[in-house]
């Protein structure tokens, strides 16, 4: 169950997401999300999505529409294989990010790029500025150094933070691979953080977190971790009026 440690910080367990085995697809969804509905679990400020999928070999997802949100995907293992109707197409390896900036309206499709084995990754959608946007794409390969126990910034909208690809919003997300020492992150007042523990575990306060569990954090506030883990950390602003 979920765990209200402060007026700061609740402990939401990997228990209590939405969960579907389609075969092909076993996806857990952080948020209401298709067939799993909490009116009271639709978004943690801007931070609309969070699904932590696993794709089997030689499937995925058909091509599909999005419009109006940013979109990032973080691959845990495996590899993932984009196309879209821009022309992109791509395939992202372990530690590699795709963004889709879905703008004005922009059909894709995903699939697990190997026949032998399969892809894990982290999908998570963040609701944009404004409405009606130029769409656009991009995809960003990072070594396992890059986020080896620092806080590697992946991707941001935020005035001053300079990050490898451009968000339409006021928001920032970090990835960092864990394995000694401590990890911090302050969260200004009036922002939300969530901290998603893709794999292994990691002591956030006084709280272990394994695989699935996250920390839903209200600024201001010192993210402070130590264990072994693979996280993801947004950084984000309220939900925008016009999509409230």
């Amino acid at each position: 169950m979920s765990i209200k440690t402060s007026t700061q910080l609740t402990i939401a367990r990997s228990a209590e997401r939405g969960y579907f085995d389609h075969g092909w697809l076993q996806t857990h969804h952080s948020f209401s999300f298709a067939g799993y509905f909490d009116p009271a679990n639709q978004n943690w400020g801007a931070l609309r999505v969070l699904n932590d999928d696993v794709v089997a070999p030689g499937t995925g997802f058909g091509t599909h529409p999005h419009r109006d949100m940013e979109i990032l995907t973080y691959v845990l293992d495996g590899e993932l294989e984009h196309r879209d109707s821009m022309g992109n197409a791509g395939v992202v390896r372990p530690g590699g990010v795709q963004y889709l900036s879905a703008g004005t309206g922009i059909t894709h499709s995903e699939y697990n790029h190997s026949a032998q084995r399969p892809v894990h990754f982290v999908q998570m959608w963040v609701v944009p500025r404004a409405k009606n946007l130029e769409p656009r794409y991009g995809q960003v390969d990072f070594s396992a150094t890059d986020r080896h126990n620092r806080w590697l910034t992946i991707a941001s909208g935020e005035a001053g933070v300079t990050a490898p690809i451009d968000l339409w919003q006021d928001a920032t997300a970090f990835v960092a691979r864990l394995d000694e020492g401590r990890l911090a992150k302050p969260v200004r007042a009036g922002r939300f953080g969530f901290l998603y523990v893709a794999t292994g575990e990691v002591t956030l306060g006084t709280q272990k977190l394994g695989a699935g569990d996250a920390g839903r954090i209200e600024g201001p506030f010192e993210v402070e971790v130590s264990g072994t883990a693979e996280l993801v950390l947004w950084d984000v602003p309220p939900m925008p009026e016009s999509a409230a």
